[in-house]
């Protein structure tokens, strides 16, 4: 089914609710369900972002589910697994999809997904406006922080995540994003 819109997957949606999909290229791609520890690191780090941007109010953190309609040719609807959008570039939310690529986003690998994929995803991203995009690899313990013109940095346990660009002073500890082991 090539050369479907926008409308095409709301429509699609709207039949089959319990679907995560993205439209890419006019068409449309069925996301599984993510293994259970990257979709505990997403939540950990939609967690630590949110208890740090909301009391400021500078901006909105989605997860998973929220659909950016990206300002490309095939007007192609994505949902990074963790999102930041700028309090001023999105002043009231919106029950439809986002107009906007995000600012900061980052995408958690699971056991299925493609390494190739997701930083190719991370480049389109990239290349439409996002400043920072986080490939976050919860196997290896690292998180690979790409910026439009810039090497990309392989953060490790031990390391820290920071953006002064978007958010000054807020720190993320790689080592406390992985999913706890109890004893």
């Amino acid at each position: 089914m090539p050369g479907l819109t926008v409308k095409d997957l709301e429509k699609l949606q709207v039949q089959h609710p319990d679907y995560r999909m993205e439209l890419v290229s006019g068409e449309i791609i069925v996301m599984s369900p993510s293994g259970y520890e990257s979709d505990e690191v997403a939540a950990e780090i939609i967690r630590l972002l949110g208890n740090w941007v909301r009391p400021r109010k500078l901006g909105r953190v989605t997860a998973s589910n929220a659909g950016f309609i990206l300002p490309n040719a095939d007007k192609d609807v994505r949902a990074p697994d963790a999102s930041f959008v700028r309090a001023e570039r999105l002043r009231r939310t919106t029950g439809d999809y986002a107009q906007l690529v995000p600012d900061l986003m980052f995408e958690v690998k699971s056991k299925t997904d493609s390494l190739s994929k997701l930083r190719q995803k991370i480049q389109e991203f990239l290349a439409l406006g996002t400043q920072v995009g986080v490939l976050v690899d919860p196997r290896t313990r690292t998180m690979e922080v790409y910026r439009p013109g810039v090497e990309k940095v392989v953060l490790r346990d031990g390391d820290v995540l920071t953006v002064p660009e978007l958010l000054p002073g807020w720190e993320l500890v790689v080592a406390e994003v992985w999913a706890p082991e109890f004893d």
